[in-house]
């Protein structure tokens, strides 16, 4: 097949997204487990309380490679975005790694 015959993407200004109200409400995390097989990216995001010695996973995404990396780049260009309007983001883990629990590189 030609590259002038293959099929579009779908274009993301026509895309149209439902949401049920549960998933609306979201879910807040402050931690991320990531972890890959050769196939997949894993997603696993938690809630860790002061005084807990549990966390709970609360979502679980699974991406291909490709849609994750897809979903790093558009991240990052969101951060960028964000810090141009509000100022750069400070990570506590910079100040003082034994006050950071939650998202760490």
């Amino acid at each position: 097949m030609s590259d002038s015959k293959k099929p579009l993407p779908p274009n993301p200004q026509n895309l149209q997204l439902s949401i049920d109200d549960e998933e609306g409400q979201g879910v807040y995390a402050n931690l991320a487990l990531i972890s890959h097989s050769n196939s997949e990216v894993i997603l696993d995001f938690a809630r860790v309380l002061p005084g807990l010695q549990k966390a709970k996973v609360h979502a679980r995404i699974i991406l291909t490679p490709h849609n994750a990396k897809a979903l790093h780049r558009a991240l990052g260009d969101n951060i960028t975005k964000y810090e141009a309007q509000h100022g750069t983001i400070k990570l506590t883990a910079d100040a003082d790694p034994s006050k950071s629990i939650g998202f760490k590189t």
